[in-house]
Order: C-alpha cells, then structure tokens, then sequence
C-alpha cells in the first residue's frame, strides 16, 4: 500500500505546442494527456528525474 507522502501531485500548466519531442515524451511518460491535467506518482529517482527535465511546464505538490 502506497502512503499519502510518497505521492507526488503534478499538474501540466504550459503547453506541449512548440516542445521537443523528447520533452513531449517525457510529459506523456509522467501520465499527463493535457493542459490543467493532475495525476499523482511515486516519489521515486526515475520519476524525480523526469519532473526535473521539465520542471519548467510543471507544478509539483508533495
């Protein structure tokens, strides 16, 4: 069972239009479709690692 603080809340609130194909593989990776889309995920390296290679079209809420 996953506990609430090992859960991380990240939200899409940049636009992928105009991103690498990379950076759009990456979003689509982290499970967000769409702009204002939340999903919640492990806090594990790989994930961490994905956020911080497009920490700048995400919010991340522990």
């Amino acid at each position: 069972m996953v506990k609430e603080k090992d859960l991380i809340k990240v939200t899409l609130i940049k636009s992928l239009i105009g991103r690498t194909a990379s950076q759009r593989g990456t979003v689509i990776g982290l499970g967000l479709k769409k702009m204002h889309h939340t999903v919640e995920l492990k806090n594990t390296p790989e994930v961490r690692g994905m956020i911080n290679a497009v920490n700048f079209l995400l919010k991340v809420e522990s």
